[in-house]
């Protein structure tokens, strides 16, 4: 196959058939580069609805560098992998300190940017700056495998690099259609050649595609193997004042919700007890309530919320039921506190 009849396939379905009407379809690079990193393992539709309020919040790189992260984190809240938004914020503080407030237009540059690995710096150059550089995320993995019959180990480092170098191959010579092509490898990984039943018949490969000519669609990209999700007990200690205020904690940057707002949390129920015992809470005081859990990527969180009502606790912040929004709270225990 002539590999340039795979660039030329791809623009002229992505400009026919392809998504045109995503808010962050745009050559701002600031905008660009807040919606990739939004977008790493979240879906467009969750990312639609966070996308218009952050930039109403943060306009401009300025905006979003000078906040405080507890501003970054709150309006992150709900979108998981909170490394992302701490590296959001580190990233915009590099740009205004390094880059003299101005987004580096080059791969190389951008990939000094906290959190920007090579494909998102791929995207952030072709679509902002239409520099010819190749992405190559889980659905361009599938589509090439598919295409051009490429079977291999999804782990292995060298197979790999060999699906990075058929990317590059595979590039328009005009750096202007470089929009087009990158989005177009986007939608048609997303959209059409899907991980699982594929729409061969609306694909625009389908007369080239070797895994179809073989058969292999199902069997190509080969998957990685599972890892099997573990069952991380946690319990919550709810303390709430008589005027209807919880005592909520500030979480370590590392680990399970990093830098969001929580009620005080442990591993094992005796942690739990003896920070209640340090504040005059004892066990009899506490009430147990439903368990619930929480699926995250490799574990299943069973939370056990115990609840009691205290006046005299220091540790922490006190946040009134009507403020709760304003700090960056983990998905369960939003839910979770807005029970009645």
């Amino acid at each position: 196959m002539n590999q340039t009849d795979f660039a030329r396939r791809l623009i002229t379905w992505q400009r026919r058939h392809g998504r045109r009407d995503l808010p962050w379809q745009v050559s701002d690079p600031y905008r660009v580069w807040l919606s990739e990193i939004m977008l790493q393992q979240t879906q467009v539709a969750t990312v639609a609805g966070y996308y218009p309020r952050f930039l109403e919040k943060f306009p401009t790189i300025q905006s979003l560098a000078a906040a405080p992260q507890d501003d970054v984190l709150a309006l992150w809240a709900g979108l998981g992998y909170y490394s992302r938004a701490r590296n959001l914020h580190k990233a915009a503080q590099q740009v205004v300190t390094e880059f003299g407030g101005q987004f580096p237009q080059n791969r190389a540059d951008l990939e000094r940017l906290c959190g920007v690995g090579r494909s998102t710096a791929a995207a952030i150059a072709a679509f902002a700056f239409h520099q010819r550089e190749t992405i190559l995320d889980g659905n361009v993995k599938r589509v090439l495998c598919r295409v051009f019959a490429q079977d291999g180990d999804p782990q292995d480092k060298k197979f790999e690099n060999r699906l990075w170098q058929l990317a590059e191959s595979l590039m328009p010579s005009e750096n202007a259609e470089m929009p087009a092509y990158t989005q177009g490898l986007m939608d048609l990984g997303a959209t059409v050649c899907k991980r699982s039943k594929p729409l061969c018949g609306e694909c625009p490969m389908a007369g080239i595609c070797q895994a179809k000519a073989q058969n292999r669609t199902a069997e190509l990209p080969r998957r990685k193997a599972a890892a099997e999700a573990a069952t991380l007990p946690l319990y919550w200690l709810v303390l709430r004042r008589k005027d209807g205020a919880v005592l909520l904690e500030k979480r370590p940057a590392k680990g399970i919700w990093g830098g969001l707002y929580c009620v005080p949390c442990f591993e094992t129920l005796e942690a739990l007890n003896q920070f209640a015992a340090r504040h005059g809470i004892f066990s009899d005081c506490l009430s147990e309530q439903p368990a619930l859990t929480h699926r995250l990527t490799h574990r299943l969180l069973l939370i056990t919320p115990f609840s009691a009502q205290a006046e005299s606790v220091s540790d922490g912040l006190w946040a009134s039921s009507e403020n709760l929004a304003a700090y960056g709270l983990p998905k369960p225990l939003a839910a979770y506190l807005q029970q009645p």
